[in-house]
């Protein structure tokens, strides 16, 4: 048997490490010519990370990520509004970690080079054209970055795992055009060496739906030092139909563009405008994902990530979601061979759930109780159960989890 990955992103290599844990042969198509430790922090959930556990992957997660210990929600004046216990702290089996994506990914890289050996990875070419052989495999044409021609490349399956903007996906599924995109500009950065910030394993995210600000340390080297790496978020959202820099997804950001928005977000636990101004730089994102679709695969080729599923980067599942995905396509093909039943039953159990994140995310998912606050106290609130009663604030943070996969009890009770 014999498979083809393109894309070498975090699910795109998760895959690779799960199909070779079940003595799958793959190999790893990737367009840029060198990877690169890139981008800002992501979280792990410990779903995905109760997966990156089975295949040896946590220690090394654990030897540079933070344990998150809490989520706090505050509103726009700093006032706390919501505060859970993440990870081992709320009696998962696993913890989340906060961390860069850039060593994430390299630390997926190296052990994908360890295991499956450099000749199972391939730099600088990207599937251009897919087709179904008269035998029900798969030939996918690549090309370099240069757009030379690299031939045809035969095997059982291919999936795709390049990401939001899929040329598979866009072969596949025709006329779908450009991501949708909510209105929603986000600017991410990185600040380093800043004072920690609450227990200096807090994830906070403040404001509303049309202004928020997330921020959290992913350096356990820093944290040891009593200092803190900080990842951090601005949004603002605009008008859907306010003509904006929607054909880039990583340009340099402008701090004139948002930092005026943030300049009173001096909380006694965070001095916001100072944060972002402490970064060297930040980058903008529009807020884009896509609908659902009804089917993942097309003969011997399927979708996995954010080729699949992009969703809004609320409630810390993209990556997560990814990691999922892989275990389960492993498991599927382990079990069914590249039968189309191998593929069916993959879809059977990841479809349903990550269209009902996407769908979810639309409705700002377990962030909703940011907006409640601002709708029902824009001036702010001496008590929060006078604006938002408890057990409504438990009733939005429990039913996320149950979408999402890591309701704590449930997923505690699963095996590895």
């Amino acid at each position: 048997m014999k498979v083809l990955i393109a894309g070498a992103g975090i699910g795109g290599l998760a895959t690779a490490l799960a199909l070779h844990a079940k003595g799958v042969d793959c190999e790893v198509h990737e367009l840029v010519s060198e990877l690169r430790p890139l981008g800002v922090g992501i979280n792990l959930l410990p779903h995905a990370v109760k997966v990156l556990t089975g295949l040896r992957i946590a220690d090394r997660l654990d030897a540079v990520a933070i344990r998150t210990q809490e989520l706090v929600y505050f509103n726009k004046h700093g006032q706390e509004i919501w505060r859970e216990p993440r990870g081992l702290a709320a009696g998962y089996n696993w913890p989340q970690f906060s961390i860069h994506r850039g060593e994430l990914q390299m630390i997926l890289l190296g052990a994908v080079r360890e295991r499956l050996g450099e000749a199972r990875l391939h730099f600088g070419r990207r599937v251009v054209a897919v087709e179904e052989t008269a035998g029900g495999r798969v030939r996918a044409l690549f090309a370099g970055v240069d757009g030379a021609d690299l031939g045809w490349r035969e095997a059982d399956l291919l999936i795709a795992a390049d990401g939001i903007h899929s040329a598979v996906r866009a072969q596949l599924v025709p006329g779908e055009g450009a991501p949708k995109w909510n209105g929603a500009i986000l600017w991410r950065a990185v600040t380093e060496d800043w004072a920690p910030f609450l227990t200096g394993r807090s994830m906070i995210m403040a404001g509303h739906q049309n202004q928020k600000f997330v921020c959290y340390p992913i350096s356990r080297a820093a944290h040891e030092r009593g200092r803190a790496r900080l990842n951090w978020i601005a949004e603002l959202r605009v008008d859907p139909s306010t003509p904006w820099r929607r054909e880039d997804w990583n340009r340099p950001g402008k701090l004139e563009e948002f930092l005026p928005r943030f300049e009173s977000w001096r909380f006694d636990w965070l001095d916001v405008p100072a944060l972002i101004r402490g970064a060297t730089g930040s980058y903008e994102f529009p807020m884009v994902d896509r609908d659902p679709l009804d089917r993942w695969s097309w003969g011997p080729v399927t979708l996995l990530g954010d080729a699949a599923h992009p969703m809004y980067p609320i409630g810390s599942n993209g990556a997560s979601q990814a990691i999922l995905d892989a275990a389960a396509l492993a498991r599927a093909i382990a079990a069914n061979g590249t039968a189309s039943s191998a593929l069916q039953a993959y879809e059977a159990e990841r479809r349903p759930p990550t269209s009902a994140i996407v769908l979810a995310n639309r409705g700002n998912g377990p962030e909703q109780v940011m907006q409640l606050a601002e709708e029902r106290a824009p001036a702010g609130f001496a008590r929060i159960d006078d604006v938002v009663p408890r057990v409504e604030l438990e009733t939005i943070a429990a039913h996320y989890k149950r979408v999402a996969g890591f309701d704590p009890a449930t997923l505690n009770a699963t095996p590895a």
